[in-house]
């Protein structure tokens, strides 16, 4: 036999392992992520009495390798632009958490001790809430449609971006050792510059492609393409100097952006599942026993800071963005742990170097105590809101309601033209100003080098300098004028002179900008024709404005642009029976629309809404039933409910609750030891002379309706007939097979006194 290569076996034994564990574990209603954890302590090097791996440089590998998938899968589920919808109270709330429980932990590792670095990673981990246990946990407890879960995935997106962020910024400082401010601007600028740009670059052409070849992807082919897509990423990433999980999670959340994104989430889903298994079990392979018996103080101080100062910082976090304290609670409650983004910052420390031994098994231990508690911090956080309200007193009103219900959020109704104007373009002109700066990098970089090279003189230069401008026309043409033929702009400019100053300044101050630009990239060409340059450069930017070339070639980039982006949105609010804005003001009055699948053993099934009376029995109010492509709208109550018939209900928190569980509820099977009985089973017959059957056609027998068994083929004289009409005549010793359920076939035989064949022992079941 073959030497098997270890890669192959390490493989098996983490999976098999983990399989066994995390049996157990689902058995005793326990985190499965803990299992994989517990798997990889098992199958690791510290665990002597079972087949271990002792290779630390393949557990690197499978961390590394689960580390990108894991990324890559949060991408997907994350969006850009819904971080932008969010809106203030994610927002706030994030930051205000993150940033308190980094200085505490920063705080609590000086004073345990430890050096400047452990304590900066381990303020980092202790920020991070686990999105896989939240989720998981509130699924479970059917609490995934409150108002506070939703809150709480939205603060769980925010920390997502501060996540990425902060490895990014964690490399850096563990590279040089030294914090410096401007070194950490530099660092957060070159960050979102390359953000920003992979994002623009990657909406505009992905989803292009992804339209174009759309019939050439089946489900094989797409999943190629998608993962090939996240390792080029990867590539990318990592020759750009950043890491590799950046590189997954940026791939993944531009992919979000595509109509293709359920489909992709689905196909993905497998390899989410076997290589998030593989890190978290490279994780576990990590701990070292007596690490943590030396340092258990040390881990329940941890613990007890983690969970008492997540509770505490982030309750009041979601509370000063304007919610209602049992909002704030219980969801301040729900972010009580850590999870895998803390075990990624402990990886990231481990490959860098820069953080000691002990601090990876003590975060790992942190982690799981905070995640077996969970279900409990989610379960009392209603009795600690009920204790608090109690205590609190009556001139303390708007902290128990929440001001941004009551119509104290910061808001402005109608901005000025000019605020407006000044906005529109900040905006316009940060984004192409990025994009054209993206293209200049990259021509100075690997173009202007190469063309150089193989054409030295004159000629080469002008090569360089034309092909980059063509690239940066319509940019700059976007910049100089987008905007200039809005309603602001006409109302300012008709209103006085003193706006025509103001408008012709910022028109200048864009068309400064371009020239700026193009000096950039002449002046390294042509560096002894300064003076001249600035002259060309003026022509060339007049050119710009004025041809029509450029300016068609303009507005189909920002089409295309525009398009990709928005239109998985478009798709999606033409499918939904109430808009959004709708949903937002509804949710703003505590009232939430949701859509509940009825299940298919639902009690409800079969029954007319009438008969249901949700607004009596639960409360809610069922505006829309979507039925596959059908959609009825505000139902009366003679509309019956089906399996799978989606309900549009709206409610407060506690109804839609009690809807979901009477609609989506399953009734439990009974299983019996006769369930064999009403599966389609196989027997075949031998038609006697006496037979009622001879020489009688199939239309004459009607035996589908007469004994509900079918007829599906005829043996005769050595040869089988399965292709027969209903004109077919039996005659006698012909052999019938027939299917249908035990009972009607035994029936049958008795019917019409036919003979059983002798080797038809047992009869063959088919699944029903």
């Amino acid at each position: 036999m073959g030497h098997l290569p270890p890669l192959i076996h390490d493989l098996a034994l983490i999976l098999i392992t983990a399989g066994v564990v995390t049996i157990l574990f689902k058995w005793l209603k326990q985190p499965v992520v803990l299992g994989y954890i517990v798997a990889g302590f098992i199958a690791g090097p510290n665990f002597v009495f079972f087949p271990s791996i002792t290779d630390s440089a393949i557990i690197s590998i499978w961390a590394e390798i689960g580390v990108i998938f894991l990324l890559f899968a949060l991408g997907l589920e994350f969006s850009f632009k819904k971080l932008i919808s969010v809106g203030g109270t994610a927002s706030i709330a994030s930051v205000f958490a993150l940033g308190s429980m980094i200085a505490i932990g920063y705080i609590a590792g000086q004073l345990l001790g430890w050096s400047d670095m452990d304590s900066i990673f381990l303020g980092c981990m202790i920020s991070m809430s686990s999105t896989t246990i939240i989720i998981k946990t509130l699924t479970d407890t059917g609490q995934q449609k409150q108002k506070f879960a939703n809150i709480v995935f939205a603060m769980l997106i925010v920390e997502d971006l501060a996540a990425i962020v902060m490895m990014v910024l964690l490399s850096t400082f563990s590279v040089s050792q030294r914090f410096e401010g401007m070194e950490l601007v530099r660092n957060i600028i070159v960050l979102v510059f390359f953000l920003l740009i992979w994002f623009v670059v990657g909406i505009y052409l992905i989803p292009t492609l992804l339209k174009r070849f759309q019939q050439y992807l089946n489900n094989e082919t797409l999943l190629v393409v998608v993962i090939g897509l996240c390792l080029g990423m990867v590539l990318f990433a990592s020759s750009a100097g950043f890491s590799s999980a950046l590189g997954a999670f940026v791939m993944g959340s531009i992919l979000a952006e595509t109509v293709e994104m359920k489909r992709i989430e689905h196909l993905v889903e497998p390899l989410k599942n076997l290589f998030g298994a593989v890190f978290f079990v490279s994780v576990g392979m990590m701990i070292e026993p007596g690490i943590i018996v030396e340092h258990i103080i040390p881990i329940l101080i941890i613990s007890v800071i983690v969970v008492l100062g997540r509770i505490f910082f982030a309750t009041l976090g979601v509370s000063v963005s304007g919610q209602s304290l049992k909002v704030s609670v219980q969801s301040g409650f729900c972010l009580a742990q850590i999870g895998e983004f803390s075990f990624i910052i402990a990886t990231l420390g481990v490959t860098l170097g820069v953080i000691d031994d002990f601090l990876y098994p003590i975060i790992v231990a942190v982690s799981t105590i905070t995640t077996f508690g969970t279900p409990y911090f989610i379960k009392v956080s209603t009795p600690v809101y009920s204790m608090l309200e109690k205590r609190i007193p009556p001139k303390w009103n708007r902290l128990l309601k929440g001001y941004s219900s009551e119509g104290y959020e910061t808001t402005v109704n109608r901005q000025s033209d000019w605020n407006s104007l000044l906005r529109n373009v900040s905006r316009i002109v940060v984004i192409y100003l990025l994009i054209c700066l993206s293209i200049i990098f990259v021509f100075g970089r690997f173009f202007r080098p190469w063309i150089l090279g193989e054409i030295p003189s004159l000629w080469g230069r002008l090569l360089v300098a034309a092909t980059t401008i063509l690239a940066l026309a319509p940019f700059m043409r976007a910049m100089i004028v987008r905007k200039s033929k809005s309603h602001e702009f006409r109302r300012l400019w008709s209103d006085n002179r003193l706006n025509r100053t103001g408008l012709m300044m910022l028109i200048a101050a864009r068309v400064l900008i371009c020239l700026v630009l193009l000096l950039a990239v002449l002046v390294p060409l042509f560096p002894n024709a300064t003076a001249a340059l600035s002259i060309v450069s003026m022509l060339i930017v007049a050119l710009i404005i004025w041809s029509q070339v450029v300016k068609k070639q303009s507005r189909r980039i920002e089409r295309v642009f525009l398009e990709n982006l928005n239109r998985k949105e478009r798709m999606e609010e033409q499918m939904t029976t109430v808009k959004k804005k709708t949903v937002k003001d509804l949710l703003d009055k505590d009232i939430h629309v949701e859509e509940v699948v009825v299940s298919q053993t639902s009690p409800s099934v079969g029954k007319t809404l009438g008969e249901l009376n949700f607004k009596q029995e639960v409360g809610v109010n069922v505006v829309s039933v979507i039925r596959g492509p059908m959609k009825i709208n505000i139902p009366d109550g003679n509309v019956i409910l089906y399996p799978f018939d989606k309900l549009v209900v709206v409610g407060s928190d506690d109804e839609i609750q009690k809807c979901l569980n009477r609609v989506a509820k399953y009734r439990k099977q009974e299983s019996t030891d006769d369930e064999a009985i009403h599966h389609i089973v196989l027997s075949n017959y031998i038609v006697e002379a006496s037979s009622p059957l001879a020489g009688k056609t199939i239309r004459e027998l009607n035996m589908r309706e007469r004994t509900e068994c079918m007829i599906i083929g005829i043996d005769r004289n050595g040869h089988s007939i399965t292709n027969f009409t209903a004109d077919f005549r039996l005659e006698k010793d012909d052999v019938l097979w027939l299917a249908g359920e035990k009972d009607d076939v035994d029936i049958f035989g008795d019917k019409y006194a036919v003979d059983e064949m002798a080797t038809d022992n047992s009869s063959t079941q088919l699944p029903p």
